[in-house]
């Protein structure tokens, strides 16, 4: 029924909307990836159509056709099977990760703080991945960037692809919360200690995929909490990822039927991640 829905909502471009009207980056390849596991090749190639128009000269690609900027959402076009992106499409996508790093993390930006005599923040010693380019590092398009730079590391296992992935995973843990798991951005505001959210505590436990730790074992702890009272569609996808990354989804563990904020990409996203739940990861793999 799902994939039904899918192809039902996809536009003439050949991409989909978040609910309705006009085509996103995001919704686009979350359709694409859950179409290509369903075996449901003619929706996905007009949707990969779609994706190649979009992309920009630098590498990478905006959030819709008509924006002039790359963005976040080029992790998940490299998260594409190469072999139906292209490669040279696919090649271009990973250079784009690899240059790209948060405002806080560049040279100027740490002279221009030691100029002003501001202390060293240990948050900033590992660079991590901004939502659009010369902007601070989030977790949320860290974790994508880190998830896309690893299952292109199992392709081709280059130095400089497990550098970047290291920092990025390096600049996680020093984003945890105290308690574990993760907020949106640091460890704290204002003078007070951030708390965790769901979908970025599931996001960050499957880009630390292999890495144990105290702190990872917290949020493990946090997420498994999460799983039983959160109802955002969104959150519970990517907590069951975040779990099934570390094989900590409990046994027997059933989504839940009633759930708020039913998107595109929640849809996409759940069909995936039913399918790596019976051992068939497209999405990461």
């Amino acid at each position: 029924m799902a994939i039904e829905i899918l192809a039902g909502k996809q536009n003439r471009d050949g991409g989909w909307p978040y609910v309705r009207g006009s085509s996103w980056t995001e919704p686009t390849v979350y359709a694409v990836l859950a179409l290509l596991a369903a075996g449901e090749t003619e929706p996905a190639q007009r949707g990969l159509r779609w994706i190649l128009a979009t992309g920009r000269p630098d590498g990478g690609w905006p959030p819709q056709a008509g924006v002039d900027q790359s963005t976040w959402v080029t992790a998940l076009v490299a998260l594409l099977p190469p072999e139906q992106l292209g490669a040279r499409a696919h090649a271009r996508a990973i250079a784009w990760l690899l240059e790209t790093t948060g405002r806080e993390s560049t040279m100027t930006y740490r002279l221009r703080e030691w100029l002003l005599g501001n202390p060293r923040d240990p948050e900033q010693e590992f660079p991590g991945w901004p939502w659009i380019p010369d902007a601070a590092a989030w977790v949320g398009p860290t974790s994508l960037a880190i998830l896309a730079l690893d299952k292109e590391y199992r392709r081709r296992p280059l130095p400089a692809i497990r550098e970047r992935i290291d920092s990025g995973r390096r600049f996680l843990q020093t984003r945890m919360c105290h308690e574990g798991g993760w907020n949106y951005g640091s460890v704290r505001a204002l003078g007070y200690e951030c708390l965790p959210y769901p979908e970025t505590t599931g996001m960050a436990l499957a880009a630390l995929r292999g890495v144990q730790s105290p702190g990872t074992e917290r949020s493990l702890a946090v997420a498994r909490r999460f799983l039983g009272e959160c109802r955002s569609a969104d959150a519970l996808n990517w907590l069951r990822l975040g779990l099934l990354a570390h094989g900590q989804l409990p046994a027997g563990y059933c989504h839940p039927v009633a759930v708020e904020n039913r998107t595109l990409p929640d849809t996409s996203l759940g069909l995936l991640v039913a399918e790596a739940e019976k051992g068939r990861d497209f999405f990461l793999a």
